[in-house]
C-alpha cells in the first residue's frame, strides 16, 4: 500500500537498529525519504534542521523520555507522530497522556500494519503552519457546526464551548464533526473507526471508547448526566438532543 507524496520526509527515532532499518524501509516503500536518529536528541536535532511530514517516536529511548521528545516535537511541529511501544499494555496510558501522538503501535509490527496506519493519517486534514492540503480528504461543505453552547468551524478546525476554544487533537476533532454532522444518528464504534481511522481498523474497538473519554473530558462532561456525548449501550455514540444548527 503506497501513501500519495510530494518529497515528504518521515522522522525515524529509534535506538535499535534492526526496527529502525524496517521501518525505514518500510516508509521509503511508501515513497516517504527518510531521516534517522538513534536517540531523542538526535531527534529533536534532526527534528529542527528537516522538518519532517511524519515521525516515528520509540518510547524507550537511551536518553530522553519519549513521551517528553513527543511533547517537544508537538510544541515545534505540526507532523504526523506515531509512538512505537515494545508493551502493549503502555498503549492505553499514552493514549490517555496529552503528549499530541496521533497513533500508536505495538512491537512487533508488521510492515503492511504500519504501511495502512500512515496511509490513514493522510488522509485526515493536517493544521498549523506549512500543511498543505491532503488529497480525498473529506468534506461536508458546512463553515459553522453548532449543538448547545458548542461550536465547530470545520474549515478553521476550531472549536468553542461556551465562547472558550477547546484544544482538541485531531482525532478527538474528527470525532465531534462526525457525531455533530450526524447529530440524529447512532454511531457503531465500527462506524466511527471506519469514518475517522479509515479502512482496516473495524476490530479496535477500545481506540474508540479511549479517545471519545478523552473527548468528554475536555468538554467538561458528567458521564451520569452527559450534556453533549450520549452511550447508547451496545451500539456506540450519539449526540444528546439538543438545539443544533449550521
Amino acid at each position: 500500500m503506497s501513501v500519495p507524496t510530494s518529497q515528504r520526509t518521515a522522522l525515524i527515532i529509534e535506538d535499535d537498529p534492526d526496527i529502525r532499518e524496517l521501518l525505514a524501509t518500510t516508509l521509503r516503500m511508501n515513497g516517504f525519504t527518510t531521516v534517522e536518529a538513534a536517540s531523542g536528541l538526535e531527534g529533536l536535532a534532526a527534528l529542527a534542521e528537516h522538518a519532517p511530514d511524519l515521525i516515528t517516536l520509540d518510547l524507550n529511548l537511551p536518553d530522553l523520555d519519549g513521551v517528553e521528545v513527543c511533547r517537544q516535537c508537538r510544541a515545534s511541529s505540526d507532523a504526523y507522530i506515531v509512538m512505537v511501544t515494545a508493551r502493549q499494555d503502555e498503549i492505553d496510558r499514552l493514549i490517555g497522556l496529552e503528549i499530541g501522538a496521533d497513533d500508536f503501535i505495538g512491537k512487533p509490527f508488521s510492515p503492511r500494519e504500519l504501511s495502512a496506519r500512515v496511509s490513514a493519517m493522510f488522509r485526515r486534514p493536517r493544521t498549523g503552519a506549512g500543511a498543505g492540503p491532503v488529497p480525498d480528504a473529506p468534506s461536508n461543505g458546512n463553515a459553522l457546526l453548532r449543538h448547545n453552547d458548542l461550536t465547530m468551524d470545520v474549515e478553521g478546525r476550531v472549536v468553542a464551548l461556551d465562547g472558550q476554544e477547546l484544544a482538541l487533537t485531531r482525532i478527538e476533532f474528527d470525532l465531534l464533526e462526525t457525531l455533530l454532522t450526524g447529530a440524529q444518528r447512532v454511531w457503531t464504534r465500527e462506524a466511527l473507526l471506519n469514518r475517522v481511522w479509515g479502512d482496516g481498523w473495524s476490530q479496535d474497538h477500545h481506540l474508540v471508547e479511549v479517545h471519545i473519554r478523552n473527548l468528554r473530558k475536555k468538554l467538561g462532561e458528567d458521564t451520569s448526566n452527559p450534556r453533549f456525548i450520549r452511550t447508547v449501550r451496545g451500539v456506540g455514540y450519539r449526540m444528546m438532543p439538543g438545539d443544533a444548527g449550521r
